[in-house]
């Protein structure tokens, strides 16, 4: 694996050439003149020599130049471009401020000849959302929502309302990355999917990865959504917030020492539970999380950062039921600038999920969930203007608890008991080039070496043939195989072993300064499983790792696309086409039982899966009226064939729709600014009715109707569609100290459409035949929400 690294840097060496002309690098930060936050993803540009780069994810940018005079563009959205002119006669160090654009209207906005360089880097199947726009789109019950936002987006979808997690081109959830901090979430959601688990006010950026990702991600095969929180107002304390119908939210920041260190304290908490003994009703239904980071700067070439999360959901229903689990991270970095052409990020990361589930009335008290602590050292190196590398490694050491039960009083009946911990060790090396091979063609190569170390655990279960699984073939069904003994391992031990090499490339060819056309190819793998029967996660769904019964997903994506921007910049559009396989894709048996089940790999088999599909991006991005209008046709698509010819397979071995398979996904997110005062927001949503499972047949056996069904996911609930509007309102939008406020009024499914979140068929008691019954979550749902700052 050295020999392929140090090849690939060869090449990269190689490529760049030998230049002869005396040349200088420029580097700095880009901030936000107010709160001297730093500025992620922008545009740095020299229009005399079409060329450019961005900052990265700490606001840092370099680019190699010859000598010479050059003016130089600093663009971001939402911010005034920053223009001057630089005489570059030796290395430079250059930090920039930018004014927010509504702070001073009067600055001239250039938006003419700029050199697009989303259109030149070879990056696709990316999308980016801020704050605001997240915080604008209008949302159930008022409350502003990360997840509900991206599903607005070409290729995201979910499983319907109330439903956890997201699913990117025909992925399931758990294959999707999601980074806060770079620390991993294990669970997005509050309340059993209504709300995320993201603070909006504390979000600084937000970028989703659906192909083409680069080395330096990996662990999982969908998509990684890459989280920042802001790092605090290191000028002055300011606070902003909001209160709704069922949440409210407070954010404070300040400096800890001016322009030097800074300090961000977020909270926020739901609180209709509060009403509900106003009803005689005992019952609880709330989340709450804290969000937090602190930063410091040592001197201009180290900064230190500590960042943290913490979030609980509480459910519970009187006396006898009481449900609590969340997420906790907490990331330490370190950023080091070793020279103006070499960044550098060391992060010590702890990752938790818990669960908690009490049922008093049989008196059993469960425990379930699982850690990570992770180490990560990565590094930029700004070659020349025409060679980037990053590179680094990552280690993350894993403990799962399946499960425990303990009984809740001396006189309970339940003995306590403890599923076997598992125990697991994940590294890998990545390299990232991105190679300018000549004006028009601009290249990006990645390998990434991954291992996964499935450690020693107490029990492990042998089976005959190494089968954990059986085919009955009398009776044509998969059953449990019977263990045929165990044995034990010492933690240090390796029970199962895994390395795979994942090669990345992408490639961007400029058509013309507007447009260009890109592909890419990535190759990622899965060590981590979800065991989830449903069509989204629930929190009391469980982690595993590969093993020696369980293989490593392994994911082959291609994509290709067409990228215009027109008008000068008003409008965007871009086109993409994707094609995905997915090896060793877990599929569970007919009946299988994944609640405290101690040999969960008695009730799976590994089998495959594809997605294949075009996405189109439509977006106006200037004037009074913006928006975007997404559209995804796609197929996603699940098989598990027989080990033997003698065996059926799932499905009679052929292949069946995902549960998150949706042929049409239509989505159109607007806003119009009426005035400074009143702005107007609008989203209609169009999916295919989800993939589900009727019965197509029934017969009468000793006088009851049992009902025959169908194969799997042959058949799909009613489409989805609903329009949302929400009406923004200003009271005084010139006012820029002290208290600023802002109403939002709301209406969620505007003509009460009764989607069916689920199809179930009973026996009606008085006819005696089996009839169906539509649940629908949301009717249409009125709301308001004021928020503030100062």
């Amino acid at each position: 694996m050295k020999k392929s690294l140090l090849c690939l840097l060869l090449i990269c060496f190689y490529f760049n050439g030998i230049n002869a002309q005396e040349r200088f690098t420029i580097s700095g930060t880009v901030s936000d003149i107010k709160s001297n936050e730093t500025l992620i993803g922008v545009n740095i540009i020299f229009p005399k020599l079409k060329s450019g780069t961005i900052t990265n994810e700490y606001g840092f940018y370099s680019i190699t130049l010859p000598k010479g005079e050059y003016q130089i563009i600093v663009s971001h959205l939402g911010f005034n471009t920053h223009t001057e002119t630089i005489n570059l006669s030796q290395n430079t160090t250059k930090n920039f401020s930018l004014t927010d654009a509504l702070e001073s209207l009067d600055e001239v906005v250039i938006t003419q000849n700029i050199e697009k360089l989303n259109i030149k880097a070879p990056q696709m199947s990316v999308n980016k959302l801020t704050s605001g726009t997240i915080k604008d789109i209008p949302v159930v019950l008022g409350e502003a929502d990360i997840i509900k936002a991206i599903t607005l987006l070409p290729g995201v979808t979910t499983a319907g309302e109330g439903a956890s997690g997201f699913n990117v081109r025909g992925g399931a959830a758990d294959q999707n990355l999601i980074l806060l901090d770079e620390a991993t979430i294990y669970n997005s959601s509050h309340l059993f999917g209504f709300f995320s688990v993201f603070n909006p006010d504390a979000i600084k950026d937000l970028r989703l990865f659906k192909g083409g990702i680069p080395a330096r991600y990996g662990g999982r095969v969908s998509s990684v959504l890459d989280i920042y929180q802001k790092e605090g107002n290191s000028k002055s304390f300011h606070a902003n917030g909001g209160v709704g119908l069922v949440s409210s939210r407070l954010l404070v920041e300040g400096p800890l020492k001016k322009d030097e260190g800074a300090f961000l304290l977020g909270g926020r908490s739901s609180y209709a539970h509060l009403f509900l003994p106003l009803f005689d009703i005992d019952n609880e239904a709330y989340f709450y999380d804290l969000n937090t980071k602190l930063n410091y700067k040592l001197n201009d070439r180290n900064s230190i950062y500590l960042s943290g999360y913490f979030g609980r959901d509480v459910f519970r229903i009187e006396d006898t039921f009481e449900n609590v689990y969340g997420n906790s991270v907490l990331n330490f970095r370190w950023n080091h600038l070793f020279s103006d052409k070499l960044f550098s990020n060391l992060s010590f990361i702890y990752s938790d999920y818990y669960y908690n589930l009490k049922l008093n009335f049989v008196e059993f008290d469960w425990v379930s969930g699982i850690q990570n602590f992770n180490l990560k050292y990565d590094f930029k190196h700004y070659i020349s203007n025409k060679l980037k590398l990053q590179y680094g490694l990552n280690s993350v050491y894993y403990r799962f608890n399946p499960g425990e039960i303990n009984p809740t009083t001396p006189t309970s009946g339940i003995n306590p008991f403890k599923l076997t911990d598992k125990y697991a060790f994940e590294n890998a090396l990545y390299l990232d080039a991105e190679r300018k091979l000549s004006e028009r063609l601009t290249a990006s190569f990645g390998l990434r070496l991954s291992s996964f170390y499935r450690l020693g655990q107490d029990e492990l279960n042998i089976y005959a043939n190494n089968q954990a699984v059986t085919f009955n073939e009398d009776f044509q069904i998969y059953e449990k195989a019977n263990p045929i003994g165990t044995e034990s391992f010492k933690r240090k031990h390796v029970i199962e072993s895994f390395y795979n090499l994942e090669p990345r490339a992408s490639l961007a060819y400029q058509l013309n300064d507007e447009s260009s056309i890109k592909w890419s190819y990535n190759r990622m793998t899965q060590y981590l499983h979800l065991l989830s029967n449903t069509s989204s996660p629930t929190p009391l769904d469980i982690w595993t790792p590969s093993g020696k019964y369980i293989k490593p997903q392994l994911l082959d994506q291609v994509a290709m696309g067409y990228f215009k921007n027109f008008n000068e910049n008003r409008y965007s559009l871009e086109i993409e086409s994707f094609y995905k396989t997915v090896k060793n894709r877990i599929d569970y048996i007919d009946g299988a039982d994944l609640i405290a089940n101690n040999a969960i790999e008695q009730v799976i088999l590994n089998g495959k899966a594809r997605a294949y599909g075009m996405e189109f991006l439509l977006r106006k991005n200037e004037g009074k009226f913006k928006g975007w209008l997404a559209y995804t046709l796609s197929k996603s698509e699940q098989q598990t064939p027989g080990r033997t010819p003698d065996e059926l397979g799932i499905n009679n071995g052929n292949w069946y729709n995902t549960p998150y398979d949706k042929t049409h996904d239509i989505s159109i997110t607007s806003s119009y600014d009426f005035n400074d005062k009143w702005k107007l927001n609008t989203n209609f949503l169009f999916q295919t009715g989800q993939p589900t499972t009727f019965p197509d047949a029934q017969y009468t056996y000793n006088g009851l109707n049992i009902p025959n069904y169908s194969g799997r996911n042959e058949n799909r609930l009613p489409s989805y569609h609903r329009l949302d509007f929400a009406l923004n309102y200003t009271p005084k939008p010139n006012k820029k100290s002290g208290l600023q406020s802002q109403w939002v009024f709301g209406v969620y499914n505007v003509y009460n459409r009764r989607n069916a979140a689920s199809i179930n068929f009973n026996r009606n008691t008085d006819t005696g035949r089996n009839e169906a019954t539509r649940l629908s979550i949301f009717g249409i749902v009125p709301s308001v929400s004021y928020n503030f700052k100062f």
